[in-house]
């Protein structure tokens, strides 16, 4: 029975300090990216209230994202190798705080682009939604074969976009993402340690 090959990264990888660093100049650059669009394009950013409901229903899409992308780490070979490929790369040099970075930079930086702008900006409608989700997909791409990492985050970046076309609040995708990043990071990471004590 031949063993299975593990992935070599096409980047080389990443101390901690370098992680927290390109997360921090990646949301730096996506907020910079809105910006710049809002200033020169002739529409508003996504509005966003807080309001208690929409809270709720940003928690509840973001732990329905995370069952789903549990399901589809367990059900499809392509993607588990993928989304490890994709997450030993980001995740194994931070330590369980950092995780917080890892919610908040991009679930920000992220949906305020994606979301809060590219929407917007390409009519509020269907169209807009699947653009800026295939351009969320394609952010997520660290190497050639990663091809599956891109498709599922461009089928998550569907559900945020919906939730933030249907709301018309970006608190929805911005809460989602959050929990998703925290939660799926944090159980990839106590997984892998109990990987290591075995």
């Amino acid at each position: 029975m031949a063993q299975q090959q593990k992935q070599e990264p096409e980047i080389p990888y990443l101390t901690r300090t370098q992680v927290l660093v390109a997360m921090g100049a990646t949301a730096i650059l996506l907020w910079i990216i809105a910006k710049v669009w809002l200033q020169f394009g002739r529409f508003s950013l996504m509005s966003w209230r807080w309001h208690e409901t929409e809270l709720l229903w940003g928690v509840l899409l973001g732990l329905c994202i995370t069952a789903l992308s549990g399901l589809a780490y367990r059900l499809w070979p392509d993607y588990r190798r993928s989304a490890n490929y994709y997450l030993e790369m980001v995740l194994k040099p931070l330590a369980l705080p950092d995780l917080i970075w890892l919610g908040l930079l991009p679930g920000l930086s992220e949906e305020l682009l994606f979301r809060g702008v590219m929407i917007p900006a390409f009519g509020y409608d269907h169209f807009a939604v699947i653009l800026s989700s295939v351009c969320f997909g394609v952010l997520h791409l660290s190497g050639s074969q990663q091809w599956p990492y891109v498709v599922w985050a461009s089928i998550v970046g569907l559900f945020l976009g919906y939730s933030a076309l249907l709301s018309d609040n970006l608190l929805v995708p911005i809460v989602a993402h959050i929990i998703t990043n925290l939660i799926s990071s944090y159980f990839w990471k106590i997984g892998q340690s109990q990987i290591i004590k075995n």
